[in-house]
């Protein structure tokens, strides 16, 4: 049986979204599955609007653009607002709900409410909300195997801040455990 997983992560730029999407990708190359990883972000970056499509599957994949994910991660309203319509029948939303205000109901849709961002400054990981949110879409979705998921956030600190691996870890720790 084939699995595969088209995923939408969505928020403001400097929120790690495209961080978070590039440790979905890594554990799904770790596996040996087929990736795509497809940033798209506005001029301003850093408190502009930012977003990633995330593919990982066992055959082909024949675009690497997402319209109607399966899964959709978002971290701020204007995305929730900018996504919502667009998530396939069946699928998940996973939203941050401290800057998420409102989150719909949307029929066929699972959604799931966490406040990363609170967790994140509550255990003083001011700008790990996003890996918080990765380890939730982990819990949820099992896209990965839970080894994999512990070597990809590995591979995906560069060594040039390895003094934030066990921080990233334990956030992801956090949103497994939410």
């Amino acid at each position: 049986m084939s699995r595969s997983y088209n995923i939408v992560l969505a928020g403001f730029g400097g929120q790690g979204i495209l961080f978070a999407g590039k440790l979905v990708a890594y554990a799904g190359l770790i596996e040996g599955r087929e990736v795509s990883w497809l940033p798209s972000y506005g001029p301003e970056m850093r408190g502009g609007t930012a977003n990633c499509s995330v593919c990982l599957a066992d055959d082909a994949i024949g675009s690497p653009l997402v319209l109607s994910p399966e899964v959709l991660v978002v971290m701020n309203q204007p995305s929730m607002d900018k996504f919502e319509n667009s998530v396939a029948p069946g699928g998940l939303v996973i939203a941050d709900s401290t800057l998420v205000q409102r989150v719909p109901e949307i029929e066929g849709v699972r959604t799931c409410s966490i406040p990363a961002t609170a967790m994140a400054e509550e255990a003083g990981f001011k700008k790990l909300a996003n890996i918080i949110c990765a380890g939730k879409l982990f819990a949820e979705t099992g896209f990965c195997s839970e080894e994999t998921l512990w070597k990809a956030i590995e591979k995906c600190v560069p060594a040039s801040k390895a003094k934030m691996l066990d921080m990233n870890k334990r956030a992801l720790q956090l949103g497994i455990d939410a």
